[in-house]
């Protein structure tokens, strides 16, 4: 008698690439970091006195270092989708390299420090520009958000269709809830998926 093997259907992983973006000392790195299930790779350095009237740290007094070229992790959701995670610089003598960054991603968050809102506005006029779809992300400093949605929408006049939320940038959980919103939305905007409706693994 010979035995019949049946083999599984091989199963498909979907890859995504996100940006992680947002103003010098928003928490960028901070996310990657949290979110990443991999040790992530980041290319922080020490920051000098070449910085300084360059680099506006009053806001900021405890950063000590930088990001200068990008921060990559990456984090699985359930097993059908792998997140591929890119921070991008925050200074503006290292937005030459966005060009690069954004090839071949789906979406972008926009992470808020609502000290220093004009300092975002870069990056949502990049992305708006490349029709590239994001949401606007309140990093809740202290764990204390002191501005709402609703407010933090107006003062960026962000169209309603872009979600803003919010999140404290050191924990995984959190970093992790905001990607799958991300996500939620792409596919929302491609019609892959009905607004609203989570994606497996989700908490939402």
């Amino acid at each position: 008698m010979t035995a019949t093997v049946t083999t599984p259907r091989a199963h498909r992983v979907t890859e995504a690439k996100l940006l992680i973006a947002g103003g010098f000392g928003a928490g960028k790195t901070t996310m990657v970091g949290s979110a990443s299930e991999v040790t992530p790779f980041t290319t922080e350095e020490i920051m000098t006195s070449a910085g300084v009237g360059v680099d506006d740290t009053r806001n900021v007094p405890g950063k000590t270092t930088t990001t200068s070229c990008l921060d990559y992790g990456r984090v699985s959701i359930d097993r059908d989708l792998i997140l591929h995670l890119f921070g991008t610089p925050g200074q503006t003598r290292f937005w030459y390299m966005w060009d690069e960054l954004i090839r071949g991603c789906v979406g972008a968050v926009v992470l808020v420090d609502t000290r220093r809102l004009a300092d975002c506005f870069a990056a949502i006029d990049f992305f708006e520009h490349r029709r590239l779809p994001y949401l606007v992300a309140i990093n809740c400093f202290d764990g204390v958000q002191y501005h709402d949605a609703k407010d933090v929408r107006e003062a960026l006049a962000v169209t309603g269709d872009v979600p803003v939320v919010s999140l404290d940038a050191r924990s995984g959980a959190s970093s992790r809830h905001v990607l799958i919103s991300l996500v939620e939305h792409v596919l929302s905007l491609r019609g892959v998926v009905a607004a609203g409706t989570p994606l497996a693994g989700s908490t939402a």
